[in-house]
């Protein structure tokens, strides 16, 4: 079985998909997803609804990881998330803590600041 870290390099590689159902696939039946500007959503067909709302205009993504951090069932993944939205870019700075359960993640939440992902794509 794959470890924590490499599970979560996984789902962080599979982002360049834009595939909701995949990304929720690496989720638990009940896991979170907090995405830090938005309310925490709860259960997998509700994380890939979220997801699937907001990579919908996303033309391409590609997420280097800057430091990952495991620790037993704790996660912490630094990126850099490149994305493009039509022509316009934002390289946004985030922080992700995950913690796992049976190979799976059991809650998610990402740091990042807003203003910046806004300002990139002139809203």
């Amino acid at each position: 079985m794959a470890s924590n870290g490499e599970i979560i390099r996984n789902f962080i590689a599979a982002w360049s998909r834009l595939d909701a159902a995949e990304l929720a696939g690496f989720f638990a039946d009940d896991g979170v997803y907090h995405n830090m500007p938005a309310r925490p959503v709860a259960g997998r067909a509700a994380v890939q609804a979220f997801i699937a709302g907001f990579v919908k205009d996303w033309s391409a993504t590609e997420w280097d990881v800057l430091n990952l951090v495991e620790a037993g069932d704790v996660v912490i993944a630094e990126r850099l998330d490149r994305t493009r939205v039509g022509e316009k870019r934002a390289d946004l700075p985030c922080c992700g803590v995950f913690e796992m359960q049976g190979g799976k993640i059991k809650v998610w939440r990402d740091y990042f600041d807003l203003a910046t992902y806004t300002r990139a794509l002139g809203g």
